[in-house]
């Protein structure tokens, strides 16, 4: 997800469009009191295991540049 004042939110769910109304109508914890203003990559895994290892080390990185490039390239390129 994508904030309006420019930040990335990465997460997992077993459920994007339960999910993505909760974000976008500010009832997520996580992103509450942030406008987000929209989903700019969503990739699916066998298992929420697999999507959550990812999600860790994604957010290890800490690398803006790292989450733009995978953004454009419309892949995440990261084994679980």
């Amino acid at each position: 997800l994508k904030t309006s004042s420019g930040k990335f939110y990465v997460g997992s769910t077993i459920n994007i469009e339960q999910r993505t109304r909760h974000h976008l109508g500010g009832h997520t914890p996580s992103t509450k009191g942030m406008h987000v203003e929209s989903v700019l990559l969503t990739q699916e895994y066998k298992t929420l295991k697999e999507a959550r290892s990812v999600e860790r080390k994604i957010k290890k990185l800490k690398n803006r540049d790292y989450i733009e490039k995978m953004v454009e390239d419309g892949y995440i390129k990261m084994l679980p």
